[in-house]
């Protein structure tokens, strides 16, 4: 399968970007190709217009480059700090440039904070936004607390405990992952 992972943060010392990378190699070892969309690393103009209303080759390079990875996945993981009890400006920015490109395509939410709740407060503002976008999330998520301390710079594991959290979560991602992409094969 190839799965988007799309984070949201362009603060300066982020720290959350390591959930990102640990969950990029745990998609690439269960054999997943893998595309990270990082709006610090490739800027995205704040939403003027989605990709659909540029006319063809108008659109900025960025978006063009996350339409056709978004078009291209099977389903996307979206990781997300918790700023507010909402979801990071940067994050909401990236997703609202885009729509049909989610369609019948399910999401897997993962968040995280510096302190002992993992972002859980940001869940339901990002199960509302991925419902309306048509990638519905799966039922379970992956909250990581302390992130500082569970996984370090690399995307490597600091704390090995969230190990077995994360291959139940993404067994059930996978999942869904095969099960929509059943569905979409038979409507095309």
């Amino acid at each position: 399968m190839k799965i988007t992972i799309v984070y949201g943060s362009v603060r300066e010392s982020r720290v959350g970007i390591r959930a990102a990378y640990f969950l990029r190699k745990s998609l690439e070892k269960r054999g997943h190709e893998v595309v990270l969309i990082d709006p610090l690393e490739k800027p995205f103009p704040l939403l003027n217009k989605m990709f659909v209303e540029y006319s063809d080759g108008d659109a900025p390079e960025v978006l063009q480059w996350a339409h056709d990875e978004l078009v291209s996945s099977d389903g996307f993981v979206l990781v997300s700090g918790e700023y507010n009890h909402s979801i990071p400006p940067a994050l909401k920015n990236v997703l609202d440039h885009f729509q049909k490109e989610y369609h019948y395509k399910p999401s897997a939410l993962v968040t995280y904070s510096a302190g002992p709740f993992g972002g859980v407060r940001v869940m339901p503002h990002l199960r509302a936004i991925t419902g309306e976008l048509g990638m519905p999330s799966i039922p379970s998520t992956l909250p990581i607390s302390k992130v500082k301390d569970a996984i370090d710079e690399n995307g490597e594991l600091i704390d090995p405990s969230h190990q077995r959290r994360t291959d139940r979560f993404l067994n059930e991602y996978e999942w869904y992952l095969e099960a929509f992409k059943s569905q979409r094969n038979k409507s095309s």
